[in-house]
C-alpha cells in the first residue's frame, strides 16, 4: 500500500462550514503574511514563502490557490503557473526557469506546478530519459535544501483524487459550456496512464520527503474540505518555518 492509498478522501464540509473555516484561516494567513512583510509585528522582513502545488488533474488546485491568496494584497504575493517548457527553457537545465520567480525575504509565491514536472509528466510522458528523472530526485532535493538553508519557508502541496471523482469531474466541464476550455485531450490521454503516474508519484513522495520538507497531502474529494485544508495547512507550516527562524508568530485574531 502507498501514500496515496493511506489518504482519507471521506472528509467533506457544508457551504456554512466552508465559509467559518475559511474566515478563521484566512485572518490567520493574513496577519502572518503581513508580519513577515514587515507591516505589523516587529516590522521587520521575515523569510521567503514558497507554496507549490501539484495534484491530479481536476483536484482542485485553481481553486484552492484562488482561495489562499483572497486575503492577501495582491501587491504582496506572486502567483506563477508552470506549463510545459518552451524550446528556449528546455536549452537551461530544467531548474533555471523557476529561479526569476523565487520570492526573496519578505515576499510570498505561489506555484501551480513546480519542478516536480521532471518526476511526474516528463518522467510518464517520456519528455526526460530515465537518467534525467532519476538524477532529477537529488538535483531536487539539493535545490530545495538551498532554499531552505537560505530561509525560504517551503510548503509542498499534493491534491489527491480518486479516479472516480476525476472522471466525475472531467464530465462535468466537458458539459459545462464556460469550463470545457479547462478539459484537453492531453487531460484524458493522461487519466489513461494513470497507473503510470501513481508510480511516479509514490516515489516522488518516498524520495522527495525531506526534514523540514514534507509532502503535504490534501484530501481533495470535498473541494469545500480541501480548500480550508490548504490555507490551515499553509499557515501551520509558516508558524513552523518563523519559528525555526527565531520569530514567534502572534496571538492569533479572534474571529466573529
Amino acid at each position: 500500500m502507498g501514500r496515496l492509498d493511506e489518504i482519507d478522501l471521506s472528509p467533506s464540509l457544508s457551504r456554512k462550514e466552508e465559509r467559518r473555516g475559511l474566515e478563521n484561516a484566512w485572518a490567520r494567513l493574513a496577519q502572518l503574511r503581513l508580519t513577515l512583510g514587515g507591516q505589523i509585528g516587529a516590522k521587520q522582513i521575515g523569510p521567503p514563502v514558497l507554496v507549490l502545488f501539484e495534484g491530479w488533474d481536476a483536484s482542485g488546485k485553481g481553486g484552492a490557490i484562488k482561495r489562499l491568496v483572497a486575503p492577501i494584497d495582491p501587491r504582496h504575493v506572486r502567483v506563477a503557473q508552470f506549463a510545459a517548457p518552451t524550446p528556449d527553457e528546455k536549452r537551461h537545465h530544467f531548474l533555471w526557469r523557476f529561479w526569476p520567480k523565487l520570492p526573496g525575504w519578505g515576499g510570498m509565491a505561489i506555484f501551480d506546478r513546480s519542478w516536480y514536472g521532471r518526476v511526474l509528466v516528463e518522467r510518464v510522458e517520456g519528455y526526460a530519459t530515465r537518467d534525467q528523472w532519476k538524477r532529477a530526485y537529488d538535483e531536487i532535493n539539493n535545490f530545495e535544501r538551498s532554499l531552505t538553508d537560505e530561509g525560504t519557508i517551503l510548503v509542498k502541496i499534493f491534491m489527491h483524487i480518486s479516479a472516480e471523482e476525476q472522471l466525475n469531474r472531467f464530465k462535468r466541464r466537458q458539459q459545462d459550456p464556460l469550463k470545457s476550455w479547462k478539459l484537453t485531450d492531453e487531460d484524458w490521454r493522461n487519466r489513461d496512464k494513470r497507473p503510470a503516474y501513481v508510480d511516479a508519484i509514490e516515489d516522488m513522495l518516498a524520495r522527495n520527503d525531506q526534514p523540514k520538507l514534507l509532502w503535504s497531502l490534501i484530501a481533495a474529494e470535498s473541494k469545500r474540505y480541501a480548500r480550508v485544508r490548504v490555507v490551515e495547512t499553509v499557515n501551520e507550516r509558516i508558524e513552523d518555518g518563523m519559528r525555526e527562524w527565531g520569530i514567534e508568530p502572534l496571538p492569533r485574531l479572534d474571529v466573529e
